[in-house]
């Protein structure tokens, strides 16, 4: 073994050490998120709809609250945001998911710190990878997972440095990452070697890289959109006192989230700024066909199922400017559409035959 392939095999080794070194960060976080939902519990506050009443009433009463910084009284407006549903009641959001309490408020500033730095070995192993085969790093299942996962709390991070409400998201993610890599390092692991040479070219760094991204951001979509269901019907309860009301454990995790409206807004914005680069990683994905296979399209599987998910995502935005799918279809309709993503990746991926299929695992 020359030194090149051993330099390339040690690389590759710490790549994994590093991944696995997130993972256990990641776990860490994982279960300061969980504190920080426990210790932000409010479920003994036992909020009704009469409560809730009285809150938006009280918010109404008072538009614009001042509050003293440094001695000079600055101007706060109250967060309140209008339901989906046409002629319902204002919704404020919920206080997240530390429940407005400081020990909860104290675990999820652990959680986010414990967030960054396993992202930044995430990252790290990512690159690590990069360098050991000397190529971009997500040529096979294994490389796509984790830089998707990477990239994915790399938007979450992002948006919490842009100050968005979004830290309800940190539990829902880093559970997620957690399964992604270890799916990735015991069942799609792949050690590191060099494409096949229909591989080797430029569109592998553009359109690969799209996908991901576009996947990782389309993620999160799909999670507001879920959970929009759930707190959906949690503001209908409360806005029928005559019909069954949510449980106490209902109570304690949903009137944390934010309102029904604002996830559905954060969806729309995130499926609709992304939506665009799909199209493009589609586009993309035809011009290298061509190069490669001298056509641009072939109804390979992979291909079919990139178009499915294209005309999934581009009913949701149609549906969501609809008036009579706003709300709970659209929301459906955007689950749905991400469940065509994992199809794709998952199953065409792995049990249907095709030209994508060369890559392997």
């Amino acid at each position: 073994m020359n030194l090149a392939a051993a330099a390339n095999e040690t690389l590759a080794h710490n790549s994994n050490v590093l991944v696995y070194s997130a993972m256990a960060v990641y776990t860490l976080a994982f279960l300061a998120y969980m504190a920080e939902w426990v210790f932000g519990s409010r479920s003994k506050v036992g909020r009704t709809a009469a409560a809730l009443t009285a809150q938006v009433a009280a918010t109404a009463a008072a538009p614009v609250q001042t509050r003293q910084k440094g001695g000079t009284a600055v101007l706060e407006r109250p967060k309140v945001v209008t339901r989906s549903a046409a002629g319902g009641p204002d919704v404020p959001d919920g206080p997240g998911a530390h429940g407005g309490t400081e020990k909860g408020d104290l675990y999820g500033r652990i959680a986010i710190s414990l967030t960054v730095l396993a992202w930044a070995l995430h990252v790290g192993g990512i690159v690590t990878r990069a360098v050991s085969v000397q190529r971009a790093p997500w040529g096979n299942m294994y490389e796509f997972s984790t830089t998707l996962g990477g990239v994915a709390v790399t938007a979450y991070l992002v948006l919490l440095l842009l100050k968005k409400n979004v830290r309800w998201l940190g539990l829902p993610l880093i559970t997620t990452v957690l399964l992604d890599l270890g799916l990735a390092i015991s069942v799609l692991y792949t050690a590191s070697d060099q494409l096949v040479p229909a591989l080797h070219s430029y569109w592998l760094w553009i359109h690969v890289s799209c996908a991901i991204i576009s996947g990782a951001v389309l993620y999160l979509g799909a999670v507001a959109s879920l959970l929009f269901l759930f707190r959906d019907r949690y503001e209908a309860k409360l806005a029928d006192p005559d019909g069954p009301q949510p449980g106490n454990f209902a109570t304690s995790v949903l009137e944390r989230l934010p309102s029904a409206a604002s996830l559905d807004k954060f969806a729309y914005r995130v499926n609709a700024t992304v939506f665009p680069l799909w199209t493009f990683t589609i586009i993309a994905g035809a011009i290298w066909a061509e190069a490669a296979w001298g056509r641009y399209w072939g109804w390979d599987p992979k291909e079919v199922w990139s178009f499915i998910t294209w005309v999934a995502y581009a009913c949701y935005l149609h549906a969501r400017a609809t008036v009579g799918w706003k709300g709970r279809k659209a929301a459906w309709l955007g689950v749905i559409a991400f469940v065509c993503y994992l199809f794709n990746y998952f199953i065409v991926n792995i049990f249907v035959t095709g030209l994508h299929s060369y890559a392997g695992v």
